[in-house]
């Protein structure tokens, strides 16, 4: 499997050819404190480990995923200003030790269902309406996974297939195939460091062979302009 470099410091202007990078000193200790102090004390839900919304329901992650610095970082890797579409917060534990197939993230949410040619298929998970959009929309977002912890092999870190972005929507099979012929990164990172990538890059992630704590703030951004009315949910 590929080695992964780490990049130091957030003041360039990336192009994610490969579809991701990792930049390390991401977050100040000062900020990792704060959001590890204020979450500290929340149980995770059994069986998945995610916070959904987290900005709406932590007062540091909602000053961190709103701050000028974060969508200025955003823009960098976008066609125009970023706006903040969704924050979930993980933590992979010995109770909450998951295991994600290959996948790509390629639904959104959005406040209210419409109709626009290639958008679907619809369908409503927590009261909220998830759609998949074309590729072109895909291609207009990326996603910050900020980690409040080191992540490794032995703690069930992600693992990535470079350039499978430029693939498009793929169907199960034609993942299958990819992912049989083509060897991952496994995006081992320090704590405070952040794996920047396309949502609908292959990714995966195994169970911790060694679990203990790996809390990992998602965050997603889009220059998208959805239509008059709508917003992100």
């Amino acid at each position: 499997m590929a080695a992964l470099h780490v990049s130091q410091g957030y003041n360039q202007v990336p192009a994610l050819e490969d579809g991701y990078e990792i930049i390390g000193e991401f977050l100040s200790h000062d900020q990792i404190i704060s959001i590890s102090n204020e979450i500290e004390s929340i149980e995770f839900p059994a069986k998945a480990g995610g916070i959904r919304n987290a900005e709406k329901k932590f007062s540091s992650i909602c000053e961190l995923a709103n701050s000028e610095r974060l969508r200025s970082q955003a823009t960098e890797y976008l066609s125009g200003a970023a706006s903040l579409v969704r924050a979930i917060l993980f933590n992979k534990t010995s109770e909450n030790n998951w295991l994600v197939t290959w996948h790509q993230d390629r639904t959104i949410a959005v406040s209210e269902r419409f109709e626009r040619d290639q958008w679907g298929p619809w369908s409503i998970k927590d009261g909220i309406h998830h759609v998949q959009p074309p590729v072109d929309v895909l291609n207009q977002m990326v996603t910050f996974r900020i980690h409040l912890d080191d992540s490794s092999q032995e703690n069930g870190c992600l693992r990535i297939l470079p350039k499978s972005q430029e693939l498009g929507i793929l169907d199960h099979n034609s993942i299958q195939h990819y992912v049989n012929n083509h060897n991952p990164v496994i995006c081992e990172a320090p704590v405070g460091s952040a794996l920047v990538m396309r949502p609908h890059i292959l990714h995966s992630s195994s169970k911790a062979s060694n679990p203990s704590q790996r809390r990992v703030l998602h965050l997603e951004y889009s220059s998208f302009k959805l239509p008059s009315g709508v917003a992100w949910a």
